[in-house]
C-alpha cells in the first residue's frame, strides 16, 4: 500500500478512535476533532521527529485541519464507518460531531501515539470550539503561512510568539523548500 494511502488509513482510524473518546463531550464537533488531531501530529511530531498520522494540514480560518479531511470523512461515511450528527446550539451555530459506527482499528498505532491522542484529548477537555481554535492559532506554523497553505511539521521546534524576524524568515524557509520539494516531483 503506497505511503499516502497508509497515512490516511491512520487519520481514518484516528478519527473514529477520537470520536469514540469524545463521546460524551459536549462541546466536541468537527472544530475540535481537527485541532485534537492536529495538535496529536504536530506534538507527536515534537518528540519523535514523525507525525502520527503525517497527513498534511492546511491552515484554514477556524485553524488547521487535515488537507484530505473531507473526502476521509466522506468515504468513511459511505462505508457506513462514521456518521455526522449535526446538533443546534444556542449560540445559533450547528455543531457537527462526528459519531464512529464501529470501533478503530489501534493495530497500526503504537502505544505512544495513543497515549499523545489521550494526553491531547484531555488537554482540550473543557474547551470549545473557539477556544481549541485559538490555541491552534498560537502555533507558529499557523502564523506563519498563508491561509490555505499546508503547515510544514518542523515549525512545531519554533517558539511562541512573539516571533524574532529570524525565527519567522526559518519558518517561512521551511514552506519554500517544501513546495519546492513538492514541485521537483
Amino acid at each position: 500500500m503506497p505511503e499516502k494511502q497508509g497515512n490516511e488509513q491512520k487519520l481514518a482510524e484516528l478519527i473514529l478512535y477520537i470520536s469514540e473518546k469524545c463521546a460524551n463531550d459536549p462541546m466536541f464537533g468537527a472544530t475540535k476533532l481537527n485541532k485534537i488531531l492536529f495538535f496529536s501530529d504536530f506534538l507527536f511530531h515534537a518528540y519523535n521527529g514523525t507525525g502520527i498520522t503525517n497527513v498534511e494540514y492546511q491552515k484554514l480560518p477556524a485553524g488547521p485541519a487535515p488537507r484530505r479531511f473531507l473526502p476521509v470523512r466522506t468515504e468513511m461515511i459511505e462505508k457506513h464507518d462514521l456518521a455526522v450528527q449535526e446538533v443546534e446550539l444556542k449560540s445559533g451555530y450547528t455543531q457537527k460531531r462526528t459519531v464512529n459506527l464501529r470501533r478503530p482499528d489501534l493495530e497500526l498505532f503504537n502505544g505512544a501515539e495513543i497515549a499523545m491522542v489521550d494526553r491531547v484529548i484531555e488537554s482540550l477537555r473543557d474547551c470549545d470550539a473557539r477556544d481549541t481554535s485559538d490555541k491552534s492559532h498560537e502555533m507558529v506554523g499557523w502564523i506563519v503561512v498563508d491561509e490555505g497553505d499546508t503547515i510544514p511539521y518542523n515549525t512545531v521546534y519554533f517558539s511562541n510568539p512573539p516571533l524574532t524576524q529570524a525565527e519567522i524568515y526559518s519558518a517561512q524557509e521551511f514552506k519554500r523548500k517544501k513546495e519546492s520539494a513538492v514541485l521537483a516531483h
